[in-house]
């Protein structure tokens, strides 16, 4: 039977939703049909939904009229094309059998449209039973961690955040077995909920999608876990993801439990200080000799055929002199995930044990140095 309606909506709430939805389409799929974005119309309600096979996002799309129900299956590709170069203040989305137009102003374009019956499920959010996050602090959460993963990796979990949840707190962490971040957070829950063991680990392009889609504010975000999936609900997004196989490292063991220095430092100087410094490195040479001495810490390097550099920081230390080896791009992950005014906690052994950088607020970010013939 032949599908026909028409919807119409504003443009920019049309093409925000769609520019999300298409963030989680493959550029690159042996099936063909997952290079497309389904159009669902029920009720009076439209959800544009993507999906890759492993991540798949429902948004939908507010203040739309339409006169029936039905489904349409669009070029992602064309279809972002035409949303950023029409200009009208509305929408006229028409399917008409394999034909599907769109209008807005002066501006028409038809397309073919696919069958969407063999388009793969994307579940919405039906749990009854989750947990509840603010979505402000699950972003937060989100961007001090994922940054640590190892996406190209397949051992032991390191291509994705693990998320321990419980209805009192949250923690995530994160690893690519040279750098480890873990953040707490609040957390409650609805519902009598059972905290997953061993928790689970979610990979880290869901994790970067769903980032993107959290709000600021009072917004909360829910979070249902099951055996092999994981679903997030904020506002009108549902975002559901294939969990990480594997068994997340046990962060606990990773973060030393004695120091024998402590240097606080404020973000904005370190940060300059770190870029600075990684201006004289080269892909064979990355390391950054961080010198402590009395008052003073000293970054410096040297490149052969490059040249060198040397930075100094006032700073509260009245200690041995201890120079560690860094590779400055994993300082600078943490700190660029911060405020500039925030205080950091540097936190010592010696230069062949692993540094832990901490905030007052339940961040800990642990990386080891690099060898001194790196």
């Amino acid at each position: 039977m032949k599908q026909k309606f028409t919807v119409v909506c504003d443009r920019k709430a049309l093409t925000d939703a769609f520019m999300a939805v298409a963030g989680v389409v493959p550029s690159r799929t042996a099936k063909e049909i997952l290079k497309n974005v389904k159009l669902q119309v029920s009720g009076g309600v439209v959800t544009l939904i993507g999906t890759d096979g492993e991540v798949g996002m429902r948004c939908a799309v507010p203040d739309v009229t339409a006169d029936n129900d039905g489904e349409a299956l669009l070029p992602t590709g064309r279809v972002v094309q035409v949303l950023r170069e029409i200009k009208g203040e509305s929408v006229e989305l028409e399917l008409d059998g394999a034909a599907f137009w769109i209008r807005s102003g002066l501006s028409e374009f038809r397309l073919s449209a696919e069958d969407p019956a063999e388009f793969p499920l994307v579940a919405g959010f039906g749990d009854d039973v989750c947990y509840v996050m603010q979505a402000s602090d699950l972003r937060r959460m989100i961007r001090r961690t994922v940054f640590a993963c190892d996406a190209d990796s397949t051992r032991y979990a390191l291509g994705g955040v693990m998320l321990k949840l419980s209805p009192e707190r949250s923690t995530f962490a994160a690893t690519d077995s040279r750098r480890m971040a873990v953040v707490l957070g609040g957390c409650r829950a609805e519902g009598s909920v059972t905290p997953a063991s061993p928790a689970p680990v979610v990979p880290a392009k869901a994790m970067a999608l769903i980032e993107r889609i959290l709000g600021e504010g009072n917004t909360e975000a829910r979070i249902a876990v099951h055996a092999n999936d994981i679903t997030v609900q904020c506002g009108g997004v549902t975002i559901t993801s294939q969990l990480v196989q594997g068994r997340f490292p046990d962060y606990r063991k990773v973060v030393p439990a004695q120091f024998k220095s402590t240097i606080d430092l404020v973000v904005g100087p370190f940060h300059s200080a770190v870029r600075q410094a990684q201006i004289v490195t080269s892909e064979e040479s990355r390391g950054v000799d961080f010198t402590f001495t009395n008052g003073i810490l000293r970054l410096s390097s040297q490149v052969a055929d490059v040249g060198q550099s040397k930075i100094e920081l006032p700073i509260s230390y009245a200690g041995e002199k201890l120079t560690i080896t860094f590779d400055p791009r994993y300082i600078a992950d943490f700190l660029k995930v911060l405020d500039p005014g925030t205080l950091v906690h540097f936190q010592l052994i010696d230069h062949e044990s692993a540094a832990v950088l901490q905030t007052d607020d339940g961040y800990t970010y642990v990386v080891m140095p690099l060898s001194k013939d790196r």
